[in-house]
C-alpha cells in the first residue's frame, strides 16, 4: 500500500493530501530512507514522520485498505514521540 494512503487510513495523518505533502517535502522516512507518497509500506517497517519540531517514530503493525477509528490504533505502535525545543533538547 502507498505510504500516503496508509498514513490516512491509520489516522496518523488526518488527510491524504497532507500525507502526500509531507512526503514531497522529505519529512517521511521508511526504514531510514526518504519516502515518496507512492512508496510502498509493509508490516514491520519503521516509519519516521517529521512535522515541524514534532518527530514521531512508529512501527507498522498492519497494512489494510480501510479501518474504523477503533481499528486504526492497531495498525501501528508508537516507538518515540518527541517535540524538540529551540535549544535543541527533546521533550517526551
Amino acid at each position: 500500500m502507498r505510504v500516503d494512503k496508509w498514513l490516512k487510513v491509520s489516522r496518523l495523518i488526518k488527510r491524504r493530501e497532507t500525507a502526500k505533502q509531507l512526503c514531497d517535502d522529505g519529512d517521511v522516512f521508511i526504514n531510514g530512507k526518504p519516502a515518496k507518497a507512492m512508496s510502498e509500506i509493509h508490516a514491520g517497517d519503521t516509519l519516521l514522520l517529521i512535522m515541524g519540531k514534532h518527530r514521531i517514530t512508529a512501527k507498522v503493525i498492519l497494512v489494510k485498505p480501510f479501518a474504523k477509528k477503533e481499528e486504526a490504533k492497531e495498525m501501528f505502535e508508537i516507538l518515540t514521540d518527541e517535540i524538540s525545543s529551540e535549544s535543541g533538547t527533546t521533550l517526551n
